[in-house]
């Protein structure tokens, strides 16, 4: 059966902006790489290829890439194989807190880790009062201050994708495991480690591209190690945008072959879909003393999790200039959280990333939502390019986006798709939109599947139009889907840094910018305010995402 007229032609519409705004971009800047004013030319080509510092940053971004999904996995399927399989006090509690390091967007996580290991921070000072040094007894710079902060901040994808698989075990696996004799780590070897191949594979794999992509903590903790992200950004502002260009494309290249090495790992059901029977019971810990021993040493890891929080909201009551040498502020007060509100400039960050992240956030579950109904509609030709249009952008780079965009909204040329945009208001909620585009998608696709094709069968019945059975039974029903999606992609773009600081004026500057600004200018409690505002607000949202969508 062939879709409807307007169905074909709405899934034409949305496959020409998706690729106006995915592809397109992306395709200039290959072609602008290519070229210089006196026509094709692979000048710049040649040039990347003969410069180490160009190859250096490349291989970097790999090595620390790699680097990242082997701390982040040693870290994270410890975590899920203890608070997954193990009935301790106050588990549930501690399986939340484990978590919280997602609710940081990357630039607080970096200058939380600024504020309590760096050359000036607690743990810094402390270290140097107790043994009497002159000098900071570090300096966190370098790979290893970068794979530091990737492996506090990536392994919750391997704790809660390992988790969420333990979870969705059938509890009869282990039973028939030990009914024909299987020891507990012949059981984990051959029974339980196939089963999480999906949950490791889709972990490693986002792991892999967020750390292909991180800016953040290059950027603050870099010093003279470049990896690619930052290589642009500094070839740019120093004027040589077509190197910059072929910089972009090499990037790019990088992270598709990652994606084609890791291609089908991220097929993982983290809703439990599997299961066949009841679920795994949790082991308990018999021996009294063991019992306090692994809860005593789940609680301190848990703390020593949690002290990044707890350090950005110790330093957001400092006032400006009281705390030099002092291993803790001699001084605190909430004034820093005052000027934010009664300062018009300290507060139009705020407002700005608030309404950029809302218009944003509205737009991509919109298209999000059209694309998944037409791609998960057998009679609509095209479904699976929508589908791939909408992932597409998951698989660059937010600077290599960043790039793309300010070369395609930069010129003034409507005829063949091209406006300014770059300089004005709209550019940021567009960057943000494209970057949201696969988180929403994912959700409400996964949603879609998952409803019972004889719902729509049943309305049409009863004589209900398309659009009252979108209204009366679709989207309440996609409720969670679009709940998630939606406080997913709202704390992204809430706290984007990447994009951010290539497209921004001074008029739309974010949070993320002002909290550079203030660490510039020494002003650390401002600094830790705007961070801690940062994560209630993102803390919030995942809640309220969680709570609604969950009674849907």
């Amino acid at each position: 059966m062939t879709a409807p007229p307007r169905a074909r032609l709405l899934a034409g519409l949305l496959l020409a902006v998706l690729a106006w705004l995915v592809i397109y971009p992306i395709a200039l800047v290959l072609l602008e790489g290519l070229r210089d004013p006196s026509g094709w030319t692979l000048r710049y080509v040649r040039l990347f290829l003969e410069r180490p510092t160009e190859w250096r940053a490349l291989w970097g971004s790999l090595w620390i890439s790699v680097v990242s999904v082997i701390l982040a996995a040693l870290i994270g399927i410890p975590l899920a194989f203890l608070l997954a399989r193990y009935d301790l006090p106050g588990g549930r509690v501690l399986g939340g807190l484990v978590a919280l390091p997602a609710v940081l967007p990357p630039l607080v996580g970096v200058v939380a880790f600024l504020f309590l290991y760096g050359e000036t921070g607690f743990v810094s000072l402390l270290v140097q009062r107790l043994l009497g040094l002159t000098e900071p007894p570090w300096r966190l710079q370098g790979a290893g201050a970068i794979l530091l902060v990737h492996a506090y901040s990536m392994y919750v994808y391997f704790y809660l994708f390992v988790r969420a698989a333990l979870f969705s075990l059938d509890g009869s696996l282990y039973e028939a495991a030990a009914s024909l004799g299987a020891g507990r780590w012949r059981t984990l070897r051959r029974v339980v480690l196939p089963q999480l191949y999906p949950a490791l594979g889709g972990a490693a794999l986002l792991t892999f591209m967020t750390a292909l992509a991180s800016f953040s903590a290059p950027y603050i903790f870099g010093g003279g190690f470049r990896v690619m992200p930052t290589q642009i950004v500094s070839t740019r502002l120093n004027g040589d945008d077509r190197l910059a260009m072929v910089e972009t494309i090499s990037l790019t290249l990088l992270a598709l072959a990652a994606l084609w090495l890791f291609r089908g790992a991220g097929n993982v059901d983290l809703a439990g879909g599997g299961r066949k029977g009841a679920g795994p019971e949790r082991i308990r810990v018999r021996s009294r003393a063991l019992r306090v021993v692994v809860a005593g040493l789940g609680w301190g890891l848990a703390g020593l999790l949690l002290l990044p929080h707890l350090t950005l909201l110790l330093v957001s009551l400092v006032p400006l200039g009281t705390w030099t040498t002092e291993p803790l502020p001699p001084i605190y007060t909430l004034q820093n959280y005052v000027t934010l509100i009664q300062d018009p400039v300290r507060a139009r960050p705020l407002l700005n990333s608030l309404w950029l992240a809302a218009v944003a956030t509205a737009a991509a579950v919109a298209i999000a939502l059209g694309g998944a109904i037409l791609s998960a509609s057998r009679r609509v030709r095209g479904g699976r390019l929508i589908e791939t249009l909408l992932a597409l952008p998951w698989a660059v780079p937010g600077t290599v986006f960043a790039i793309a965009l300010a070369t395609a909204f930069s010129v003034h040329a409507p005829w063949v798709g091209r406006v300014v945009l770059v300089g004005t208001l709209w550019i940021l909620p567009l960057a943000y939109l494209i970057r949201n585009l696969p988180i929403t998608s994912r959700a409400i696709l996964a949603g879609i599947r998952g409803l019972d094709p004889s719902l729509d069968e049943a309305a049409a019945a009863l004589g209900a139009g398309r659009g009252r059975t979108l209204r009366r039974i679709t989207l309440p029903l996609l409720r969670p889907a679009l709940l998630a999606g939606a406080s997913l992609a709202f704390v992204t773009a809430l706290g984007d840094f990447v994009t951010s600081i290539m497209l921004y004026t001074y008029d739309t500057r974010p949070i993320s910018l002002e909290i550079l600004s203030s660490l510039r200018q020494s002003d650390v409690g401002v600094a830790a305010a705007y961070g801690v505002v940062l994560m209630v607000i993102s803390g919030a949202v995942f809640a309220l995402g969680a709570d609604r969508g969950g009674s849907g």
